[in-house]
């Protein structure tokens, strides 16, 4: 039996409520942002009944392992994970924060996903056995599910409010935002891949695809006031396949919701309201999965 319960959802006296994802609940903290990893777990777009515990923890202090070894790429919105250092209102849930909390300086959010690809997989396979092509990025002839692609790629989305985020092509991207700053996205996007997907092979994990999210500070000039946000090359994040195991053709056992996924489709749930429970094995298999991610790829210890 897992000994911890999963933290839900939170309530913080004192602390005004900024909005509710469907992982994290943040918070006003004066001037800044108090972000909260909660356990929950979505699937198929839509929040499950049962939540995974330390989840949070691992999604928080991931990002915070990334967020110190790209801090010479890009300028970061993380102040700290210590709830001890926080502000007086946000500190007294200490007991609540530790480990799943961030508190964060307020962006304005760029809405574009900047997604990098090193690998054939997910919507990019299914766009590519249509068109050839990948966000518009033209890719050779006869690649297998999970190949990996000549050299990484950089294919933005539209960011959803609800449902998945829709795939658009760097010229679509440069509309929205405009040609110089999407241009500083990519080149951000892809040098941060390639550096953490370097080190988690290393570590023996494959980073198949991944993506971020940027704002904006101060004038918003895209050369100097970019700023990475949310969370960076998580398991919720990113596609990530234990290398020993790596075969192309076919789709890769995975370090993230694939004991839910699975499950999921084995009781043929018509993904819909009702959203059903997870069992205890599941949510077992799960959690470890998550840790052993995080701890392979930190060389920490979960706190």
């Amino acid at each position: 039996m897992i000994s911890t319960a999963p933290l839900i959802e939170t309530s913080l006296e004192g602390l005004t409520l900024h909005r509710r994802g469907k992982v994290r609940d943040v918070y006003e903290v004066g001037d800044d942002l108090l972000i909260v990893a909660t356990d929950r777990i979505s699937a198929f777009d839509y929040v499950l009944a049962s939540g995974i515990p330390d989840k949070g923890k691992v999604l928080t202090q991931l990002s915070s392992f990334w967020f110190e070894r790209v801090d010479d790429l890009v300028p970061h919105h993380l102040i700290s994970i210590d709830p001890d250092t926080f502000p007086e209102l946000a500190r007294r849930h200490a007991a609540i924060l530790r480990g799943r909390s961030m508190l964060v300086r307020r962006t304005q959010p760029i809405p574009v996903e900047c997604v990098a690809r090193g690998y054939l997989s997910g919507s990019g396979l299914k766009e590519y056995r249509q068109s050839g092509s990948v966000c518009g990025v033209k890719l050779p002839a006869g690649l297998r599910e999970s190949d990996r692609l000549p050299e990484p790629i950089f294919t933005p989305a539209t960011k959803a409010e609800s449902g998945h985020d829709i795939n658009i092509s760097e010229e679509e991207a440069g509309r929205l935002v405009g040609a110089a700053l999407v241009s500083r996205l990519k080149a951000l996007t892809l040098e941060i891949y390639r550096r953490g997907a370097s080190h988690a092979e290393s570590k023996g994990i494959i980073v198949a695809d991944t993506k971020f999210e940027f704002g904006l500070v101060g004038s918003g000039d895209p050369q100097r006031d970019v700023v990475l946000i949310d969370e960076v090359l998580t398991p919720d994040s990113s596609r990530f396949w234990p290398r020993a195991q790596y075969e192309p053709g076919h789709g890769q056992p995975s370090f993230d919701k694939q004991y839910v996924r699975d499950y999921l489709e084995r009781i043929r749930w018509n993904k819909q309201p009702p959203v059903p429970s997870l069992p205890e094995d599941v949510v077992r298999r799960t959690r470890d999965k998550y840790v052993e991610a995080f701890n392979l790829l930190s060389g920490r210890e979960l706190q």
